[in-house]
């Protein structure tokens, strides 16, 4: 085996360690404390060393609920972290929801305003011709006087045929007379 590095010790010690507590050294001091409480020749030494035993287990008790706690605690905040991620992603569907939903009114939006100026297009144009009422009244005033027309184009006719028919019945006696008047020279 190679000679080992100061820096491959502290990574090792930082391994075993884990978040930097000390455990590793509280155990081996404990470890240390039994064998010299076990070969401890007096009683007093045997009880200050068992004292320290129960001061160094104690630590190590700490360490190891406050270590336990620290877990605990992750385990909740992990939790709380995926009920924090799933809020968001509920929130963000929520959202995605929204947005199709607005992008729906939008469009329908887009069709009515469409829709009216089409409407307001067609406004302008029925604007420019009379109303139906006006119209209706223009078509009976016509209707009178087309009848009235028709009434004068019949007394017309009527008075050219009997100018015709006079007509004829001057130019039948013009000619009666124009033979009598033949014959008797």
């Amino acid at each position: 085996m190679g000679a080992v590095t100061d820096d491959e010790v502290i990574r090792k010690r930082l391994l075993i360690d884990g978040d930097g507590a000390g455990d590793d050294r509280r155990i081996n001091l404990l470890v240390k404390s039994f064998i010299k409480w076990c070969n401890s020749g007096s009683q007093e030494e045997g009880y200050s060393q068992y004292q320290r035993m129960l001061s160094t287990l104690s630590q190590c008790e700490f360490s190891m609920g406050k270590t336990l706690l620290v877990y605990d605690m992750n385990l909740r905040e992990m939790e709380n972290y995926e009920k924090i991620y799933k809020d968001i992603e509920n929130s963000i569907a929520a959202a995605h929801e929204k947005i199709a939903e607005c992008k729906k009114q939008i469009l329908q939006a887009k069709r009515i305003r469409k829709n009216r100026q089409e409407y307001d297009a067609l406004a302008k144009v029925i604007q420019h011709h009379p109303d139906r009422h006006e119209t209706l009244k223009q078509l009976e005033a016509l209707g009178k006087e087309l009848q009235h027309l028709s009434h004068i184009k019949e007394n017309v006719e009527d008075k050219v045929g009997v100018f015709f028919y006079f007509g004829i019945y001057i130019y039948i006696h013009m000619n009666i007379i124009m033979r009598n008047l033949l014959k008797v020279s």
